[in-house]
C-alpha cells in the first residue's frame, strides 16, 4: 500500500475514533457518575407530600354552610383542594384559604377543573363570613358523625397549615405546607391537570 493511501486510512480511523468517543465518552461519563459514585438525582419532581397509599375517601354529602356547591359528591368529578380546620378561622386558617383561592386563580383556563373546600370540623362562627367573603369556596360542616368519620382520612400532624389534593375519583393523594413557597403547589397542580382526562 502506498504511503498516501496509508496516510489516508490512517486520518479516517483517527477520525473515525475521534466521533466515537464524541457519543461514547458521555454515555461512559453517565453510566460512571450514576454507578460508580454516591451521588444520585433526585427521586421526586413533585413538591408537596404524597400520601401513600392514596386514601378513598367516603362519598359523603356534607351539609352546606356556603351557597357555593361542591359539584356533586362533595369529592367526585373535579380536582379537590380541600382545608380542614376550625369554622372559627384563625390566622393560619386565612393564610391556607389565601394561597387556596391564588392558585385556583394561577391555573388560568384550568381553573374551572378545580374545587375549593373548607371542611369546618366544628365552631362554625366565621363559615357564613367565609362563605360571603371568599365566593366560589365550598365550606361544608364537617362536624356531624359522617364529617367526623371523613376528617379521620386526613392527617392530622400539622393540618392547620396543609393543604390537602384530592382527585376526581375522590383519592386524597398529596397534602402541602402553606407556609412553604405556595409555587411548588400550582407547578404540580398544573402537571397533574395536564396529565389527567378525568375532573
Amino acid at each position: 500500500m502506498s504511503t498516501p493511501a496509508r496516510e489516508l486510512r490512517a486520518r479516517n480511523l483517527r477520525t473515525l475514533a475521534a466521533l466515537a468517543a464524541l457519543f461514547l465518552l458521555p454515555l461512559g461519563l453517565a453510566f460512571f457518575t450514576y454507578y460508580g459514585s454516591a451521588w444520585r438525582p433526585a427521586g421526586r419532581v413533585n413538591h408537596g407530600l404524597l400520601i401513600t397509599p392514596a386514601r378513598p375517601l367516603p362519598p359523603l354529602t356534607l351539609p352546606r354552610v356556603s351557597l357555593a356547591a361542591a359539584h356533586g359528591t362533595a369529592f367526585r368529578g373535579h380536582w379537590s383542594l380541600v382545608y380542614v380546620g376550625n369554622g372559627a378561622c384563625d390566622g393560619a386558617c386565612r393564610r391556607a384559604l389565601y394561597v387556596m383561592r391564588q392558585t385556583r386563580l394561577a391555573l388560568n383556563n384550568d381553573m374551572t377543573r378545580l374545587q375549593r373546600l373548607f371542611l369546618a370540623s366544628g365552631d362554625c362562627s366565621a363559615c357564613e363570613r367565609l362563605a360571603r367573603s371568599d365566593p366560589g369556596l365550598a365550606v361544608l360542616d364537617a362536624g356531624g358523625a359522617a364529617g367526623t368519620a371523613l376528617l379521620r382520612e386526613f392527617p392530622s400532624p400539622g393540618r392547620e397549615h396543609s393543604l390537602f389534593v384530592v382527585d376526581p375519583l375522590g383519592n386524597l393523594m398529596m397534602s402541602y405546607d402553606v407556609r412553604g413557597d405556595p409555587h411548588g403547589l400550582l407547578e404540580d397542580l398544573k402537571k397533574l391537570l395536564k396529565l389527567s382526562h378525568i375532573g
